[in-house]
Formats: C-alpha cells, structure tokens, sequence
C-alpha cells in the first residue's frame, strides 16, 4: 500500500465536540477508522439544523466509505478493483471511471510518474496487495512487459487490459477522491465549513471554529517520524482548497543495509532515490494534490520544480536533502508559515 505522512491538524479537536446538535453553529468532530486509516471531519452544524443532524452526517459518511470500499479498495476481495484485477470483470462504476480517467490525465501531464498500472511493481517489493516476493532483476523485466497506463482503454463503462497480468492500486489518489466526494456530500446538506481528513489527505471549506483559515501543520520528514504533530516543519493555513502530502520517511525498510521507501518510480520499477524527501501539494481538489504529491517525489526537485512553473493552479511544499540539511521550496501561491 502507497502510504503517505499525516499532515497535522493544528486545531486540535480539543473543544470542538458538542453533547448534541441542539447547539446549532457550534462544531463538532466526527473521527473513526476506514479504507485502512483514520478519518477525522470536522464541520460546522448549519443553523436550522433538527437535532439528529449529526446522525444524518454519521450516515452519509458510512455510505461514502462503504461506496470507496466496494469500488476501490484492494484489500476488499470483492471490490470492483478486485475483480477487474483478477479477471472476472470488466464493467466499471462511475467511482471507478471517475478516479481512473483522473490518474490517466495526470500520468500522461507527468510523463508516467504517476502510474496507477505500476501495482506489481509495489507487490515485487512489499509495498503493495502481495507479500514480498524475493527481489530479482529479471523480475522488474518480466512486470515491465505488463505495466503502463497504455495497457488500459475505458471503452464507455468496459475497461480493457492488454494483459490479463495486468492490475492496478489507486491508493496513491483514492484518499484524495474520498475526500472530495465526502465534502461535496456534506456540501450538500448546507455545511459550509468543514475540514475532512481521511490518512493525512485534507479537504478544507469555510472556516474553522476561530473564524479563520484552517492551518495544517506538515511534519519534518526525519526518518521513523511516525507521530503526526510531534515534530512540525511548518504550518500551511487554507481554505476551499485540497492538501496532500507524500514523503519517503515512514513507509520504509531496510534489508541488506538497503534502504526501500515505498516511492516507486514506474519506469524502473525501484524505488526513488533522489534527495526530495517531502511533498505537500495544495490543489482546487484533494484528489489532484493525492496523485500530484506522488509524482513529485517519484520526479524530484528540480522536475517537480519545473512542473510547478508552468502550472500556477498547483501549489506546493517541497522539503529535500542537502548536504544532511533540511531545505525547502515554496510556490509563491501558498502561505509558509514557520
């Protein structure tokens, strides 16, 4: 699995609960567990709302999760992800279509360094559905002949694999989108300012309980740093706007001496090993700033650079090694605050 670091919230939620919807105005937190990861959405209750309004959000958010999970989720065996990887069907959902014609757009934007077809590469190295195979180089040529997103066609609701060996893993972007789709959801029960977070991904819309912009902290990318909040590097306030953020500093293991991080580059197969150590990607939605801050780090700093400049709607952190030194890069579009 594609995991990514956990920006920090830096409103806590200390405060924010409320006994019951009575207090209308007032926000609430709605945390729990899905899709493998932690959620926590924080929303404003509208005024007029009845007092079971927290009930009706509970549920959107249960037929959201539940809807992700049956499309596409790899660890859910029956998944339509599931099923398309295993051969036994073609005919996809518009959750499905949605997300794949969105990964296809940015794979071809990146030239591949983001690569939804690149799943076997993530099984061969323990990253991914599969359990770690023994590492071998005729390995990486044999799945090279089954991966690319030129493998795929979406014929209407039909996808088409070159290959029956052929599979994909949308957890580099399925977050993101899960997170847009519940905004827009609660959107439509009149909420109009929230912050959803779904494993670190984040939707902001409004603003937050001290009528301000939401300040998402992102975490120094020092190696193991697996508690969100513990070592901030900055704090990024926002609104109206999706965060993502991706790094090589948790999701690791070292065999040999050998470090593998779990960012792949699709071309080769191996995991990067350039000096970008975090990206965080501000974008219009959550989903676009998931697969962004992937390829970002499969590119590195001067591509990613590069990329930024000529596309002012992307916003971005970007935090790289040098010389055993933490440096940083920002957009001039987004708001550092150290």
């Amino acid at each position: 699995m594609t995991k990514k670091p956990f920006p920090f919230i830096v409103l806590c939620f200390l405060l924010l609960f409320t006994a019951s919807c009575n207090q209308r105005g007032h926000y609430i937190c709605l945390q729990g567990s899905a899709l493998g990861t932690t959620y926590a959405i924080t929303f404003r209750i509208p005024e007029g709302a009845s007092s079971a309004f927290a009930d009706t959000v509970e549920q959107t958010l249960a037929s959201d999760f539940e809807r992700i999970n049956n499309s596409l989720s790899i660890y859910n065996n029956h998944s339509l992800i599931s099923r398309i990887n295993k051969n036994l069907t073609q005919e996809t959902d518009s959750l499905f279509r949605t997300v794949f014609n969105r990964s296809l757009e940015i794979s071809i934007l990146t030239n591949g360094a983001f690569d939804i077809s690149a799943a076997p590469f993530f099984d061969l190295l323990g990253f991914g559905f599969e359990k770690r195979d023994t590492f071998r180089q005729d390995s990486l040529e044999l799945i090279r002949q089954y991966t690319g997103m030129d493998k795929f066609r979406l014929e209407g609701t039909t996808l088409n694999k070159a290959d029956p060996r052929c599979s994909l893993s949308m957890n580099a972007i399925a977050k993101g989108f899960t997170c847009d789709l519940i905004a827009k959801d609660l959107s439509e029960l009149e909420i109009t300012d929230m912050l959803v977070e779904i494993g670190g991904e984040i939707v902001c819309r409004g603003l937050n309980p001290k009528k301000e912009s939401w300040r998402i902290g992102i975490d120094s990318p020092v190696d193991g740093n697996i508690h969100p909040g513990e070592n901030i590097q900055a704090v990024i306030p926002m609104t109206d706007k999706g965060l993502a953020t991706s790094g090589n500093y948790r999701n690791y293991y070292i065999e040999n001496g050998k470090k593998y991080a779990h960012i792949i580059d699709p071309e080769t197969g191996l995991p990067v090993t350039h000096n970008l150590l975090s990206v965080t990607v501000v974008a219009p939605d959550c989903m676009t700033a998931d697969a962004f801050a992937t390829a970002f780090m499969v590119m590195g700093l001067e591509a990613s650079i590069g990329f930024l400049n000529q596309h002012p709607e992307l916003g971005a952190y970007l935090i790289y090694d040098q010389g055993g030194i933490f440096k940083t890069y920002a957009t001039d579009n987004i708001i550092i605050q150290l």
